[in-house]
C-alpha cells in the first residue's frame, strides 16, 4: 500500500464522487480509479459500493479511512517533532476559530506571535464549530477556538472565559430604549437568526423551550455580517456575542442585556489528545491565553478565568 493511495482513498471518502475527488487532487479521473482498484486488491475487499450514480463507502472503507486517519496524524507528528530541533525558526500552525472570536479575541496574539517569530507559517481560519472539529479529528488543524462545550475522546478542551448573548436591534427600533429584554421578545418582534445547525441557534432554541416556544424567525442566514446588516437596515432583530457586538460598535444597532435567563456560552482551546504540541503550539497557547487574562474586554465576558498554565497536565 502507497501512501499516496491512501491520500486518494481519503480524498475520495470525503467527496464520495470520483470526478470531484480527482479534482481536488489535481488527477485525472481513470487515473483516481486506477488507484482505487489496485488499493482495494491490495486490500482484499471493495472499498466502494458502485451504486448506480452514487458512491458508497463499505464496512471495509470506514475502517480503513480511520486507520488511515491515524497513519497522517502518526506522519504530522513525526514532522512536528522534528520542526522541534529547529525550535521556532520553521514550521506551520494552523488554527480553526469562530469568526466572532476571529475579529475581536485573536489579532492581538496572532500579531504579537508574528512579530516575535515571523518564519512560522500561521493560517488562522474563521470556521463554525463542527468544521473546527472535524479538522481537529482528521489532523487539519493543529488548534481549535470554539464553544464549549466539545467532547470527543481524542480531543482535550481548556475553557478560557465565558461570555453573554445579548439582543442586537435597529437603533430606531422601539426595543431599542429597554433596558433589557427577556427571550420572549422573540415572539413579539421579527427576528434574523442563524440556523439551527449553529451552537448560538441551538443555545437560545433551547432557551426558549423554557418560554415554551421556539423561536420562528423572518430570515435566518449563515454570515453574521450578513445578520448585522439586516439588523442594521430595520429587518428584525437578532442574539448574537454581547463581546462581538459591542467591538462592532455599530452607530446603526443598539445592544439590550437579555436577562431572565441571562444566556451564556463559554469559549475555550480544543485540540487532539495526543497530538504532539509542537513548540509553535505551545507558544501561540501560552500567549492566547495570557491575552485573555491581561486585556481589558467588555463587562459581558466573565473576570473569573480560569487559572491555566502551559505546564499543566493538559498538556503533557
Amino acid at each position: 500500500m502507497e501512501l499516496k493511495q491512501l491520500e486518494y482513498f481519503i480524498v475520495l471518502c470525503r467527496e464520495l464522487h470520483f470526478t470531484r475527488a480527482a479534482e481536488k487532487l489535481g488527477i485525472a479521473q481513470p487515473s483516481l480509479s486506477q488507484q482505487i482498484r489496485l488499493l482495494e486488491h491490495e486490500i482484499g475487499t471493495p472499498l466502494f459500493d458502485r451504486i448506480g450514480k452514487k458512491t458508497v463507502i463499505t464496512e471495509a472503507g470506514r475502517t480503513l479511512l480511520q486507520h488511515g486517519y491515524n497513519v497522517f496524524h502518526e506522519l504530522s507528528q513525526a514532522r512536528a517533532a522534528i520542526s522541534e530541533l529547529q525550535g521556532l525558526e520553521r514550521g506551520t500552525l494552523k488554527i480553526g476559530a469562530l469568526l466572532t472570536v476571529v475579529n475581536y479575541l485573536l489579532p492581538p496574539t496572532v500579531i504579537r506571535f508574528h512579530r516575535s517569530y515571523p518564519n512560522i507559517e500561521l493560517s488562522v481560519l474563521g470556521l463554525r464549530t463542527g468544521d473546527i472539529y472535524d479538522g481537529l479529528l482528521q489532523n487539519e488543524l493543529d488548534l481549535g477556538v470554539v464553544f464549549l462545550p466539545m467532547e470527543h475522546d481524542d480531543l482535550e478542551t481548556i475553557p478560557l472565559y465565558n461570555e453573554n448573548l445579548a439582543l442586537a436591534a435597529p437603533a430606531d427600533h422601539p426595543v431599542a430604549k429597554e433596558p433589557f429584554v427577556t427571550l420572549d421578545i422573540l415572539k413579539e418582534v421579527p427576528s434574523v437568526l442563524l440556523p439551527s445547525t449553529y451552537f448560538i441557534r441551538q443555545l437560545v432554541n433551547e432557551k426558549c423551550r423554557s418560554f415554551e416556544f421556539a423561536p420562528k424567525p423572518v430570515i435566518e442566514m449563515t454570515t453574521i455580517e450578513s445578520i448585522i446588516n439586516m439588523v442594521s437596515n430595520g429587518v428584525g432583530v437578532t442574539i448574537l456575542s454581547e463581546a462581538y457586538l459591542n467591538y462592532l460598535d455599530n452607530k446603526q444597532i443598539r445592544i439590550i442585556p437579555i436577562q431572565n435567563p441571562v444566556l451564556t456560552t463559554q469559549i475555550g482551546i480544543v485540540y487532539r489528545k495526543n497530538k504532539y504540541l509542537c513548540a509553535a503550539s505551545r507558544v501561540f497557547l501560552e500567549q492566547l491565553i495570557n491575552t485573555v487574562k491581561n486585556e481589558r474586554f467588555d463587562s459581558c465576558i466573565s473576570s473569573a478565568i480560569e487559572t491555566i498554565s502551559i505546564d499543566s497536565p493538559s498538556f503533557q
